[in-house]
């Protein structure tokens, strides 16, 4: 289904209407794509890996304050004792495991480097509030979110460099349709 604006043109809509002709038609190519290379000033990538880091144990620190399952099993809430050494850890495994995923996404295109980031550290962040693990075992935690992380950026260069040798690589190219894409729309 295609919408056409009433008494204007496509380009009209897209001012008016920013983001709702993009979620109406998926298959239109995105200029913040979560699959694109994202380089930049260092001071943007500084802030992204602070503010996932923040978020996420936050929101690992807030999911602590009730069960989650029954009684018998599931994640318990957040055990009695000192929190700040435990937030504190996960905030410093947080911002590593992001810097390793926007790092990696800073050079090849990377899908949801945020939300790997976010997911792994929250889990740790709930996990560790909930059992209160001792030093080995919250050192395994952590190696296991950075294992995953590389693991994570390791698919994103094979998959880059199989995009090289097949000449698949680069968002300007042209959709299977043959229609001209946006990028070449907007320089004609």
């Amino acid at each position: 289904m295609i919408l056409r604006p009433v008494g204007g043109n496509a380009r009209t809509s897209d001012r008016v209407l920013p983001g709702v002709i993009e979620s109406l038609a998926p298959s239109l190519p995105d200029d913040d794509s979560e699959e694109t290379p994202r380089p930049g000033p260092w001071w943007r990538h500084a802030v992204w890996v602070a503010g996932i880091t923040v978020c996420a144990v936050t929101l690992g620190w807030a999911t602590g304050f009730f069960r989650i399952s029954p009684e018998r099993y599931g994640l318990p809430s957040a055990a009695p004792g000192p929190l700040w050494p435990y937030l504190l850890f996960w905030t410093a495994v947080g911002l590593l495991v992001a810097a390793v995923l926007r790092a990696t996404a800073a050079r090849v295109p990377l899908y949801a480097p945020g939300r790997i980031a976010g997911v792994l550290t929250l889990l740790g962040t709930r996990l560790s509030l909930g059992w209160r693990p001792g030093a080995p075992v919250l050192a395994g935690m952590a190696v296991a979110a950075l294992a995953a992380a590389v693991v994570w950026c390791a698919i994103g260069f094979r998959s880059a460099r199989a995009g090289r040798r097949h000449g698949t690589e680069g968002a300007a190219a042209e959709p299977a349709d043959g229609a001209p894409s946006q990028a070449q729309d907007a320089a004609s």
